[in-house]
């Protein structure tokens, strides 16, 4: 086979294997909230899947959400970021982006309806198997999935990447269905030890099953490489602690997916 062809062949099943995950922006709504989703899958398969919903930090549905939604595709999960803003909106100003996360943040009513809409979204998808379905945030997206847990949703599991603990109803936890598990810096000002000796009080008088890791050195929204641009204190990546949280997660997944 002259070199040419072997080339040809490469190039040929690189461009396969890159075409493999469809992307889409997927349209809904929350009351009168117009959303836009981002849908991520494997389509060389018709077979139904694990679904998980992905919660972005308080920057948005941004390209950073957008990977982490891809990188779930290609372990073989139907993958959906969620629009907690609506109409997409993101932001890369650090003083714009409390202006976005605050009226959400401030009102879990809220909060827990836009994370329920996009719950719902994700379940209706003709690729996902409606029974196998889990949810991971990061930061506000973090908060934001264990409210999802707290507002009853049969949700089978979620994971809190460096999110906040605290809720304004913790006596909700009774309510949660599915495992608990936690992923957070040692560090972290944000969610000091007080915070999280809180939530294991919240958790075990409510009966969850629940874990927490505790990454030593490691400070908020320590999985996002580019968490330091902003100079902002307590915020910066930490490889070891990314790398070990994202594996974490998958042996989550294998035990509520079965494997």
């Amino acid at each position: 086979m002259n070199r040419a062809l072997i080339t040809t062949i490469v190039l040929l099943i690189g461009t396969h294997a890159m075409g493999a995950i469809h992307t889409q922006t997927v349209q809904y709504t929350q009351g009168d909230t117009h959303l836009l989703g981002y849908l991520a899958y494997d389509d060389t398969t018709g077979a139904k899947r694990p679904g998980v919903l992905v919660v972005p930090e308080w920057w948005g549905l941004n390209d950073y959400a957008k990977s982490r939604a891809q990188q779930l595709a290609k372990l073989g999960y139907v993958a959906f970021a969620a629009d907690m803003y609506g109409d997409g909106k993101t932001t890369t100003d650090p003083a714009e982006a409390p202006k976005l996360a605050g009226p959400v943040m401030n009102d879990r009513a809220l909060m827990r309806a836009r994370v329920n809409a996009a719950f719902d979204q994700l379940k209706m998808q003709a690729q996902v198997d409606p029974a196998r379905i889990a949810a991971i945030g990061y930061c506000f997206g973090g908060t934001s999935v264990l409210e999802l847990a707290r507002s009853g949703t049969p949700v089978l599991g979620v994971v809190c990447f460096h999110g906040g603990l605290t809720t304004p109803n913790p006596e909700d936890a009774k309510n949660i269905k599915g495992r608990v598990l936690v992923l957070t810096g040692a560090n972290d000002a944000f969610i000091p030890a007080e915070q999280r000796d809180a939530f294991a009080k919240e958790m075990a008088d409510a009966k969850v099953n629940w874990e927490m890791d505790v990454y030593s050195d490691a400070v908020h929204a320590f999985t996002n490489p580019n968490a330091g641009k902003f100079g902002i204190p307590n915020i910066a990546y930490n490889k070891e602690a990314d790398e070990r949280s994202f594996a974490r997660m998958r042996a989550f997944f294998d035990e509520i997916f079965g494997g």
